[in-house]
């Protein structure tokens, strides 16, 4: 093959020969390169762990594994087990929780077939001395209740696995006497328990409470009742108004004030509520120091303020003040007699109001009772108390 000549001058204008470049330079521009391309996948795979550990966290206050995931080689989560959890504990804290347990459903129809249940919630330090009279309440009654305790953090309920109370302990953190501490364990107690959907009723018990009723009186009074039933009175003496801290206002005035017991029952729409709150709890926790006991306001006070007419301003919970201190009476073992027990049932000659008719049914449940009550009271229940 004849090599080709030389190209003239036009030519080789037309086709410029590419010029001689020193290898170093393009060596750098390749390093400049790969160290970019590096530089990418580290920010990429940063981000990726960023998003996931985002995804995970908001899927663990929806989804709570511990809650849901008893078996780990579950893949998925049912319906059901959205709808009523049937493990308790979980790693949602107190703001997570909160948040989640008042979401309200919008549609007006449950898409299963809801039977409303009542929610039994105790709250005590160590063990609950009447497991065996609430098992004898509870039994043949499955399905229309559910049983939360909240105990001290590192304690564990010793029960058999056949007892309503097995596997019922919630997240619990320290309480103290008198402090809002107390509050904030009634709304733990609420918010876990409006996890199940199923749930309308909602009454908070003592390690010394005991029902005076059988279970079918209980249930009926509660799911048929218009009301909610939490003590709110107002009372115009140091341990009423003069627990009020005028720091409180604007939000909270005086004329708001009000006082109650404890032991509280509220329908789901008030559990909500109360569970949604922090503006007026946040008041509370701020001004309602030891002396004040917020456990006695807070309730009393919130409700009167914003659902007055949805409460009956009396609680269905017993109890002795007749006394005087600063705690009620407590009855052992010699106390225990039927006519004892049946003066609690009829309220004496005293009637109050259910539904807006008068009836001499005014409490359900009763304290305080210490434990070597439970002898006599388990040979009482089926002839007195029904069950």
């Amino acid at each position: 093959m004849k090599p080709r000549s030389k190209p003239d001058e036009d030519e080789a204008d037309f086709f410029p020969c590419p010029p001689r470049k020193n290898w170093s330079v393009g060596l750098i521009k390749f390093i400049s390169f790969l160290v970019i391309f590096m530089a990418g996948v580290v920010l990429g795979l940063s981000a990726s762990g960023r998003f996931t550990r985002s995804f995970n966290t908001q899927t663990e206050i929806f989804f709570p594994s511990a809650m849901y995931m008893a078996n780990c080689d579950k893949e998925f989560l049912s319906f059901k087990s959205f709808v009523t959890p049937q493990h308790l504990m979980h790693s949602m804290t107190d703001e997570e929780l909160f948040w989640r347990a008042s979401m309200v459903p919008k549609m007006e129809e449950y898409p299963f077939q809801r039977v409303p249940k009542v929610a039994f919630m105790f709250m005590t330090r160590g063990p609950l001395p009447f497991v065996q009279l609430w098992d004898r309440f509870f039994k043949g009654h499955e399905g229309l209740y559910s049983v939360y305790v909240h105990t001290l953090p590192d304690y564990k309920l010793n029960v058999s696995e056949s007892s309503a109370f097995y596997g019922r302990q919630i997240p619990s953190e320290e309480v103290s006497w008198g402090s809002v501490t107390l509050v904030d364990a009634e709304k733990r107690l609420l918010a876990n328990a409006l996890l199940d959907f199923s749930n309308e009723r909602f009454v908070l018990l003592s390690e010394s409470c005991i029902p005076v009723y059988g279970f079918s009186t209980v249930y009926d009074y509660l799911i048929y009742s218009a009301h909610s039933f939490v003590e709110s009175y107002d009372e115009n003496s140091q341990q009423g108004r003069g627990r009020y801290n005028r720091r409180m206002a604007p939000t909270i005035k005086l004329y708001h004030w009000r006082k109650g017991s404890q032991w509280f029952e509220l329908n789901r729409e008030l559990a909500a509520y109360i569970v949604a709150d922090y503006q007026y709890y946040l008041v509370f926790r701020k001004y309602c120091k030891p002396s004040c006991y917020p456990d006695e306001h807070y309730m009393p006070t919130y409700l009167n303020m914003f659902h007055g007419s949805l409460n009956s301003n009396r609680t269905v919970t017993w109890v002795d003040w007749s006394r005087g201190g600063p705690h009620p009476a407590t009855y052992g073992a010699p106390s225990i007699t039927p006519e004892f027990i049946k003066s609690i049932r009829t309220n004496g000659t005293t009637t109050c109001s259910y539904n807006s008719k008068p009836t001499s049914i005014c409490f359900l449940f009763a304290r305080k009772f210490a434990p070597n009550a439970l002898g006599p009271l388990l040979n009482l229940s089926s002839s007195v108390m029904g069950f």
